[in-house]
């Protein structure tokens, strides 16, 4: 009888396996990173900082304290009543001519540049890349460059020194159109379209059901961006308005501050009317942020 030896089966040493490294957790890039975002929060944030400061300040306490820290006296509701009760409310009326031209305007203008992108993008006719082109040599354009010509042809029409003059010309997006357009051609399918047009949908219903909806987040970055540009907007209205009553805020509060020499307590008036100011600005980039952000992400997980 013999007995068969075996012998054990030894595994293989396993290899130490490389260390993977995942993009962005080396600690000096971080740390990096982290600086320079801190950096550009204290850039945007240091100004709105400061005008929350300077709003709850008398005109005395704005040259006589630090510009960051709050005064000893807290003035910011008596500046604020000034400002609204001031000139039978003149600021009141500057508030909702902004609010026309930069909510209507910037509303307008969104519809116009999404139904022009949209047609440019999904819609293939002869000099369709020429068109586009031509718009697109309007984002060169400053708006300063254009005012002039405006005026000139608005007085001729009669429409200079009224609401017309400024509400029309936020009428017109040569950005947005750009972004609906290249928008609309990455993600309007065709097979979507083309499954619409079989249930019987008409292009313009297919436009405003389909195209819109899929547009949204486009649309909701074009319309922060126009109104954020109409808002702030001041050579404009310079140009075309010489009625106070139709000023929008920015050239109201211009008018204030030019009077600070003559009447220091204008000082206080006009940074309360700053610090109301930017309060529709801050609302609609809360509220409409989430459809932004939505928008810049869309696409990258499947």
């Amino acid at each position: 009888m013999t007995t068969q030896l075996t012998k054990p089966v030894t595994k293989p040493a396993a290899k130490p396996s490389a260390k993977v490294h995942k993009p962005g957790t080396k600690k000096s890039t971080t740390i990096v990173v982290t600086g320079i975002l801190v950096v550009a929060a204290l850039y945007f944030l240091a100004p709105v900082y400061w005008v929350l400061v300077a709003s709850t300040k008398s005109t005395a306490d704005l040259f006589s304290t630090n510009g960051f820290a709050f005064a000893a006296n807290f003035n910011l509701w008596n500046n604020l009543s000034q400002v609204l009760s001031y000139d039978n409310g003149i600021f009141v009326r500057w508030f909702l001519n902004s609010i026309l031209y930069a909510g209507i305007g910037a509303l307008l203008a969104t519809y116009i540049a999404a139904a022009g992108g949209y047609a440019l993008a999904k819609y293939q006719f002869r000099g369709n890349n020429l068109v586009f082109g031509i718009i697109l040599g309007g984002v060169l354009v400053p708006g300063t460059a254009t005012a002039l010509p405006l005026f000139l042809l608005f007085s001729q029409m009669g429409l200079a020194n009224t609401y017309w003059s400024v509400l029309l010309p936020s009428l017109v997006s040569p950005f947005g159109l750009f972004l609906c357009r290249i928008y609309a051609q990455a993600t309007v399918d065709p097979a979507l379209l083309e499954a619409a047009r079989l249930d019987g949908a008409g292009e313009i219903r297919i436009f405003h059901t389909v195209g819109l909806r899929v547009l949204t987040p486009a649309l909701v970055t074009v319309f922060l961006f126009q109104l954020v540009g109409v808002w702030n907007n001041y050579f404009l209205p310079l140009v075309m308005l010489s009625d106070t009553k139709l000023y929008p805020v920015t050239l109201g509060l211009n008018t204030w501050l030019s009077q600070v020499n003559r009447l220091p307590e204008f000082y206080q008036l006009t940074t309360g009317g700053v610090l109301l100011s930017i309060i529709p600005l801050a609302i609609a980039m809360v509220v409409l942020q989430r459809f932004w952000r939505g928008g810049l992400t869309e696409g990258s997980v499947k």
